[in-house]
């Protein structure tokens, strides 16, 4: 299935049982999770949450949308084995049968707060961080991999270095950054080692060599991608390189992370992330493979990023004062707007980029939570960020719950619930989008990233502020 495909919301397809959106199912909570003989994976742990957060929150369509959502990419969406003795997880997305690396990590990134007294869901997480290991290696320009080696995708006809197996090829700066979010996260809260062998080791240095081709000191690299499409976006141009860029610094990115091309290949939020990452990777470098060398490689390069961003990441604005770019080229030219995927500039604090206080980022999240960013919605239904993946008018939830996760303000991260509690269609569930005055007319009904987002939301406001949800 299409990544654009519109999915009607007359069923949630394998996001749980049938269900007529228009019937009353606010007004009675039906049951719309996966039957239990039927979930992929269970966790004691995530279970319990669910039990207490019940208990415990008084909105009962609250504490229905977070029992749908929070489990359902465990539900739905994983497949666990030992493969030669070592975990190995496989992660869909939900309705497309593929394995995007920052997907996968996303989904199962809101686990990781209870894997040290779970042990299978450790497990589970260990799998996720080996099958990237393996992903990366085969392809470190890939995006997205099919559970089978041999399988040819729909995608094998675009004009770029397709091999079986992979299911797309867009180069996207996040598909290195999160597998290195996520294996520092676990490691930090485990201390287990096991999953970074000489292979992860292997894959943080393609991951390095990428970065560094990237950066386009010394020609375009390897990398072009060119497609037979109606849709611009999924095409790249100037032969499949992109528009040029004066090489400061930065790292080129050919698509942004909701797999549109970029327009200016500076993608600034990708550039954030990857300073971030880089440190993180140098870190586990010389405390786990004793690593000095790669160690400094990898730091030097986060330094050098970084100081790039100093000087081309930030745009004075006739309104707002000194903001963010979301792309730039080197050359002095920059494009203002936010995308709802992450990263975007509005989940910086929350990828650890930067702190929410940051003055920058302050003015710029004014400027991206009003009309001044292209694509920001306001309708009947609900105010907030889409992007071009879904076309005009479509607000996508997880803007919504980003927004919250970035907020200090309690009133924000209150609406922001609200909106979402408001506009999930009837099903229960979260969408890829929806309309900005219909939530009933929405994209993807099975999009296991946006749930487990939301569930996110939810759980930490219980913990933080329970009284946002009364």
């Amino acid at each position: 299935m299409k990544r654009r495909t519109f999915l009607q919301n007359t069923a949630l397809l394998g996001a749980g049982v049938y269900l007529n959106p228009l019937t009353a199912v606010a007004a009675d909570f039906a049951t719309v999770r996966t039957p239990v003989a039927q979930r992929n994976f269970q966790s004691k742990s995530v279970e319990k949450a669910i039990t207490e957060f019940r208990k415990n929150v008084k909105d009962r369509e609250l504490a229905w949308l977070f029992e749908n959502s929070f489990p359902n990419t465990l539900d739905t969406t994983v497949t666990y084995q030992l493969k030669d003795g070592r975990p190995d997880t496989y992660v869909i997305t939900g309705d497309i049968d593929a394995m995007w690396l920052r997907d996968s990590s996303a989904q199962v990134w809101p686990y990781l707060k209870f894997i040290k007294k779970d042990a299978p869901l450790r497990q589970l997480i260990a799998g996720v961080i080996n099958r990237q290991t393996y992903s990366i290696l085969r392809d470190p320009y890939a995006n997205a991999f099919y559970n089978d080696d041999t399988k040819v995708g729909e995608w094998s006809s675009d004009l770029t270095d397709m091999k079986p197996g992979i299911h797309e090829r867009k180069w996207e700066i996040d598909s290195l950054c999160y597998p290195i979010r996520l294996a520092h996260a676990y490691w930090s809260i485990t201390g287990d080692t096991q999953p970074f062998d000489a292979k992860w080791q292997q894959a943080i240095q393609a991951t390095l060599k990428t970065f560094r081709e990237q950066q386009r000191k010394d020609g375009l690299g390897p990398y072009k991608f060119q497609r037979e499409t109606a849709w611009a976006t999924d095409g790249v141009p100037m032969s499949g390189y992109g528009y040029p860029v004066k090489p400061v610094g930065l790292i080129c990115s050919m698509f942004r992370p909701s797999d549109d091309a970029t327009i200016y290949p500076f993608l600034l939020p990708s550039n954030f992330f990857a300073v971030v990452s880089l440190r993180q990777a140098a870190t586990m470098m010389q405390a786990i493979a004793k690593d000095a060398q790669t160690a400094g490689e990898l730091t030097a390069l986060a330094n050098e990023v970084e100081k790039a961003l100093q000087e081309h990441a930030v745009v004075d604005h006739p309104q707002f004062g000194k903001v963010y770019a979301y792309e730039v080229n080197g050359f002095g030219s920059y494009n203002l707007m936010d995308d709802a995927n992450v990263p975007s500039l509005l989940s910086l604090p929350y990828l650890g980029a930067m702190e929410a206080t940051d003055p920058i980022y302050l003015n710029t999240r004014k400027m991206l939570l009003s009309e001044n960013n292209p694509f920001f919605f306001k309708g009947k239904a609900a105010a907030g960020i889409g992007g071009p993946h879904v076309g005009l008018d479509m607000i996508w939830p997880m803007s919504i719950t980003m927004q919250a996760l970035t907020s200090t303000d309690k009133q924000e991260i209150r609406s922001c619930i609200d909106m979402l509690k408001k506009t999930h269609g009837g099903t229960g569930f979260m969408h890829e989008s929806f309309h900005k005055d219909d939530p009933t007319k929405f994209t993807r009904a099975w999009f296991a990233w946006a749930n487990t987002l939301f569930g996110e939301l939810l759980w930490k406001t219980y913990e933080q502020q329970p009284s946002l949800l009364a």
